[in-house]
Parts: structure tokens; sequence; C-alpha cells
């Protein structure tokens, strides 16, 4: 039986000061008992010699220093997890909140996991088609990779969450599927959104939600991220699943970080966020991967909004940093009506070429790749100067490319959230937008492709 303390000194917020405390640890668990018989639940945040400062999940209100016991459970926190977690809505604390029934897990694991020995990685090589061209066909996802798709508020980032947990797919092989969702910090509608487009297309039978609202508390956002991973981890390791993680918001995730680290009186670093940050968010993103001898993997997209746009703020800065690449979305496709608005140029995926060609996608997939982008490039040069100097003085090729970036926004780009394309006809637009230019302008595709595919699409 735990033992019980009634050395409660003081309750700061979130925080609560117990003395006196014998052989607890640091993240350990703990149960509080009010006068009443009510329980709430506290984790160690800090021990100095036998002052355990905790930390509350629930709010501090109703606590009676004097009647109030503590009782420190000698593990940290654990979720319960089993194949029964599919199609099932937990809360940020591994709760279920769908009104099913309670899991009878196979096993308890604590969520802080441990990283992946870089030793036992495989590299990630096999493409995933997301059904969305400008990342497959432009800024493809591999199984195994981080790839995260930088938002800003007010931009339909939710819509493109939903889409790509609903289309993603391996190719060509009948392996189990799965997704894991985490939301953290978002508003009810955006939960019931998400919920009932899963329920909508039955993509919730392979979904796994964890979901964190706004009005939760702090602490639990901070849990929620670890829970999701820790039901990726066993459904990828232990039942051979190839699972493609969600993870909505790491904004307001990060903004937790930070409340808790004000409450606790620490040194702030840029902006106001500890100084651990980095550390703390290459503690989620390298718990993806695939690992040697298991055949199951762990695919994560992670979604932020970057405050005021600015892709230089800490967190998409150090989320850059740890991760391979970025989706970049933009207010002014946005704007101009096309859904979902990736601004492809600055977007980067950094695996792309170990996840295409012959085999995976098809063998023309790079040059078409890399004739695109640089097309787009200067299309976007020519309607720059065309703004400033007038459609006169552009030269006819550079009309022609104008044309061409405008055709690429409206037909590649915009697909809607709906629409599913496989990387064939992703590869096909492609073909028919290139057949725009003059053949003698398609100077990074090998003329065997050319004489195969070009104007012939």
């Amino acid at each position: 039986m735990p033992k019980e303390y009634r050395t409660i000194q003081e309750v700061a917020g979130p925080l609560m000061l117990v003395r006196g405390v014998e052989d607890v640890a640091f993240d350990e668990l703990g149960e509080i008992e009010l006068a009443d018989g009510e329980t709430r639940r506290c984790r160690v945040l800090e021990i100095d010699g036998s002052n355990a400062l905790v930390q509350l999940f629930e709010s501090s209100t109703g606590i009676n220093l004097s009647n109030s016991k503590v009782r420190f459970l000698g593990r940290s926190m654990e979720l319960g997890v089993s194949g029964d977690m599919l199609g099932r809505v937990f809360d940020g604390l591994g709760r279920p909140i769908d009104d099913g029934p309670e899991i009878l897990p196979e096993e308890r694991r604590d969520i802080n996991g441990l990283p992946m020995n870089p030793a036992a990685r495989s590299y990630p090589e096999e493409f995933i088609q997301t059904g969305v061209s400008a990342i497959d066909g432009l800024n493809t996802l591999v199984r195994g990779q981080k790839l995260p798709i930088f938002s800003a508020s007010g931009l339909p980032h939710a819509q493109l969450a939903a889409q790509i947990a609903r289309q993603a797919k391996v190719r060509g092989k009948d392996e189990q599927f799965a997704v894991v969702f985490a939301a953290m910090g978002i508003t009810f509608e955006e939960s019931n959104f998400f919920v009932e487009s899963f329920k909508e297309t039955g993509a919730i039978d392979r979904t796994v939600l964890f979901v964190n609202l706004a009005n939760d508390p702090a602490v639990e956002r901070i849990a929620t991220p670890r829970m999701a991973l820790t039901a990726a981890e066993y459904l990828a390791f232990e039942k051979d699943m190839h699972v493609l993680v969600i993870l909505t918001d790491i904004t307001n995730y990060a903004d937790a970080l930070r409340e808790v680290s004000a409450a606790r009186k620490e040194v702030p670093g840029r902006r106001g966020y500890p100084g651990y940050m980095y550390t703390d968010l290459a503690s989620l993103y390298e718990r993806a991967g695939r690992q040697k001898g298991k055949a199951g993997s762990i695919t994560m997209v992670p979604i932020l909004t970057m405050p005021e746009d600015d892709k230089t703020h800490p967190i998409p800065d150090l989320t850059g940093y740890i991760t391979e690449g970025q989706i970049i979305l933009s207010r002014e496709l946005c704007r101009k009506g096309i859904t979902p608005p990736i601004d492809v140029l600055p977007s980067l995926s950094r695996l792309k070429d170990k996840g295409i060609g012959e085999g995976k996608t098809r063998a023309d997939h790079a040059n078409t790749m890399n004739q695109l982008f640089a097309a787009y490039a200067r299309g976007k040069e020519a309607k720059e100067l065309m703004t400033i100097l007038g459609e006169a003085a552009l030269s006819d090729i550079d009309l022609i490319y104008a044309k061409f970036a405008d055709a690429f926004e409206k037909e590649y780009v915009s697909q809607g959230y709906q629409a599913n394309r496989d990387i064939e006809e992703t590869l096909s637009i492609g073909w028919k937008l290139l057949s725009i230019l003059p053949r003698s302008e398609l100077k990074r595709i090998d003329d065997k492709f050319l004489d195969q595919y070009y104007g012939k699409v």
C-alpha cells in the first residue's frame, strides 16, 4: 500500500509542494485524496531532498491543505495498449471518451518510451501514397519519415490532415495500415470535425484518436503526443502494422510546455519557451522510423501553426532541424482558392528521391519532378515581372511560363479535399502541364521519357 502524506505545504496554480517524502522519484505519478473522498491525479516535477514539487492534472480548486492526502504510486505515467484500440477515441490521458468500454490492456507501457537506437534503424525508402499531388509528385512522403506541415492560423491544415489520414496507403502490398491521430489544444468543433470525417469514410476502423481539448489542463497536453506515440510503437513493432502518426497542433503543445516551465520559474529561452524545447521536441519526433528486423514502421506528420506566419519562430525553426523536410501552406494560394494551398517551392521532403523511381512509383518521376519545379519557379518570376513591367514587356516564352504557372496551381496543386489521386494520375497531370511548354525547354527530362509521354497524355 503506498504511503500517504498529509504534508501539503502550498498550492500555486497547477503546482503543489509536499514536504517530508521518502523514496519518491522524478516523473512518478501520484493521487491526491480530498476530504470528501474525491481523488485527483498529479505527477512529480522536481525532488529537492525530502520536498516534492508535484503538478496537478486537474484544477487545484477545493484542495484543503490540512485535510488532503497525497499517495505516490511508484510508477510513471503508463498507457494500457491492445489491438482493440483501433477505431476508438481517447482523451489526452488515454481514457475512452467515445462511450465504448474500457480497453483490456495486453500490456502497460511507460508513455515516455525509449529513443530508437540509431544503429537499429532501417533507412526510409518506401513510397507512401497520400493521394495529394503536391505531396506525392513533388515532396514525396516515405515510410519511416518525419514530414511536418507548416501552416498558419486560419489556413485549412485540419482538412489536409484529415485527407492524408483518410487516403494514405502503401501501394501494391496487402499490409496492415493504421493511423494514430493526436490532437492537442484544439476546439470541440475541430475535434468533432476529425471524428466525423473518419467515421464518414470508414477510416475510423483503422484509426486511434487521442483528443486533448483547449479547455483541458496544460499538463495533459504534454502527455497527449506521448500517449499517441506509445500506442503507435505498440501497433508498429508488436503488431507489425505500418502506422501514420499525425500530431496537431505542435504549437499548442509547445505553449503548454512554456506554461509549465513558467510555473516552475525556470529561466526562459527564446520567446519565453524553455531552453530544453529542442530536446523535448526531439524526444517526440525521434520515436518515428523503421527498425531492423521489425516489419512495422512509424511515419510521422506533425502539424504546426506558425505564429505570425513566421517560419523563423522557435517552434517551426526547431522542428525543421529535427525532421526531414516540411510542407508549407501559403496564405496567398488560400486567397486564390487553391485547395490544399501547398506552396511547393519552399516545401521540401529530404527523402523524396529515396521513395520514387522504377519499382516504387514510375521511372519518369524524378525527371518530371525536377522539370515541374524549375518551370513553376520560372513561371512565378515571369508573373512578378508582368506585375511590375506589364504584359507587353515579357518575351513570348516568358508568357508561356506565366501561363504554365497559373495552370500548374489550378490543375496540379488544387484538387480539393475529397479527390484521391493515385501516383499515375498525378504524373499524367504533370505531363499534360509540361506539354504547354515547347519540347526544347524541357532540359531536365531524358529524351526516352519525352518520346514516351510528351504531348501524348
